[in-house]
């Protein structure tokens, strides 16, 4: 049995992952701790065979007053974290990174592009990222997750963006985009494969087929019973809107890696239905 500490107590994908690990037939002891008010160098990292951190700063209204948060959260104590983890003998830490290190909203991600993120929160993140991949040797195994838009029930960020457009809006452009994106049970088994398989390196998980935003809007309207009139749009309409906002929903963002790890729930029709209902079934 594995015991696995997830840092990062009360997070959207930490909770997901903690309640999936639980549910593997006694394979995994799982443990949760809050960031807030925590002194690392009096934590006994030592029972745990692995760190799964997901503390940190995100959707938030990034601000110069705020700004020193995403440094002093997801790169300073991201770092003291790993190492004294490190210190006390712990096998692997798995880091949550973003694909916001790579700073695009549109084009094509690949395994050599380089990193250029425009945020304080993709430039802090990318910092923790570079800082614990230094880390790394063959008594300490380090994961870096850089998972694309995820989406399911109760998540925040775009995909509740789209939700309330869907669940409002009569008429949607139909836009024949494509973004790489991952549903919440998707993560969740892949960061259980990469706990159970003490997988190392940068890695990047998706869903088995690219998502088309209209199509998305669609599926999640039809679980409701609503019906929307979808208006072509060219492509460089939305092209030529100058909000980073507009890109990020319409615009195409993928990642053209090999998949690694086959999905736990490959139909995309299926991962709305999931999202929407809240349950299996």
């Amino acid at each position: 049995m594995k015991k696995v500490l997830i840092f990062g107590e009360g997070s959207y994908i930490g909770e997901a992952v903690r309640n999936y690990l639980q549910r593997k037939d006694n394979a995994y002891k799982v443990s949760t701790m809050s960031s807030v008010g925590v002194s690392v160098k009096d934590i006994d990292f030592s029972p745990y065979q692995v760190i799964y951190y997901v503390a940190g700063i995100a959707h938030q209204k990034e601000t110069k007053e705020n700004a020193h948060l995403y440094y002093e959260v997801n790169r300073n104590l991201t770092c003291t974290v790993a190492k004294k983890a490190k210190q006390d003998g712990v096998r692997q830490f798995v880091l949550m990174s973003t694909l916001s290190v790579y700073g695009m909203n549109e084009g094509v991600i690949r395994k050599d592009t380089e990193e250029h993120p425009t945020t304080h929160y993709g430039k802090s993140k990318l910092q923790a990222d570079r800082h614990i991949q230094k880390l790394a040797d063959e008594q300490f195994h380090v994961a870096i997750i850089r998972p694309p838009m995820v989406y399911g029930t109760g998540c925040k960020g775009n995909y509740q963006r789209l939700r309330t457009l869907a669940l409002k809006t009569p008429i949607f452009p139909a836009v024949k985009n494509r973004r790489s994106m991952i549903f919440i049970d998707n993560l969740c088994d892949y960061i259980e494969w990469v706990i159970r398989e003490d997988i190392t390196g940068i890695r990047m998980p998706q869903n088995q087929n690219y998502v088309c935003t209209s199509e998305m809007v669609r599926l999640i309207a039809r679980q409701h019973g609503k019906k929307i009139l979808f208006v072509k749009v060219p492509q460089f309409l939305i092209q030529a809107v100058p909000i980073s906002m507009v890109k990020k929903v319409f615009g195409s963002l993928i990642c053209d890696c090999p998949r690694d790890k086959e999905n736990a729930v490959s139909d995309f029709a299926v991962t709305i239905r999931l999202s929407e209902r809240g349950k299996r079934g």
